[in-house]
């Protein structure tokens, strides 16, 4: 009779541990909260970029494919000038393709670049963005040639103090620079990689783009 008093012991003993230990692993475990991520894509749909916009688009949508749907997403076409023609989820696949066609057709007098206002609206949208609770990101896709109107092209002496500026309000901020010729993208690294660091600057020629992803992904802390 004792022994099996003795034994019953335990086991209520035993119980008793273990569940104290659940209790506590489960008061003190946090599951990984979901952050979002608001994407601003910069596509370059000048005259002179027209022969690689089709593939660029379809990279835009390669993007926009791995974001979940409650993200935010603002597409803004960067030719003579820039302007916001898309905004909404990512998972918005015939609204994306309807906002590229129509806004992104060959005009030849769209010849000029505007990658310097465009980013400026870039950064004004993140800010908004992070007051929305979002991590802010910037794509730029395409060849990030400078042509026409000289006052909206980007300066290269300017941005970086830019950008350290705007990372005062975003210290997450991450950048993307895809398809420009690889001479390009090394001035890019070699003028913001000191302000962005390796994990939140990425560059990659339309060769490496696709392997891009996983380190754009792994730059919004997914």
């Amino acid at each position: 009779m004792n022994k099996r008093l003795i034994i019953l012991g335990i086991i209520i003993l035993s119980i008793s541990v273990i569940g104290k230990l659940l209790y506590v692993s489960l008061k003190n475990f946090k599951p990984d909260e979901f952050k979002k991520a608001a994407i601003i894509f910069l596509v370059d749909s000048s005259a002179s970029n027209q022969k690689d916009l089709p593939e660029q688009i379809k990279y835009l949508k390669s993007l926009c494919a791995i974001l979940d749907p409650e993200d935010e997403i603002k597409i803004l076409k960067v030719s003579q000038n820039s302007y916001l023609i898309y905004e909404g989820t990512p998972s918005d696949s015939s609204g994306i393709t309807k906002a590229v066609k129509a806004f992104t057709k060959y005009d030849k007098n769209d010849y000029g670049t505007a990658y310097g206002a465009a980013l400026k609206k870039a950064f004004a949208h993140c800010l908004t963005m992070k007051k929305e609770g979002y991590i802010p990101s910037i794509v730029v896709i395409g060849d990030l040639a400078n042509e026409g109107d000289v006052t909206k092209q980007v300066n290269w002496e300017v941005l970086p103090k830019n950008v350290e500026s705007v990372k005062k309000y975003i210290p997450e901020l991450s950048m993307m620079f895809v398809f420009a010729h690889p001479e390009k993208l090394d001035y890019v690294k070699m003028k913001l990689n000191p302000v962005l660091g390796e994990k939140k600057l990425i560059v990659a020629t339309e060769q490496n783009a696709t392997k891009a992803q996983r380190k754009f992904l792994e730059a919004i802390d997914r």
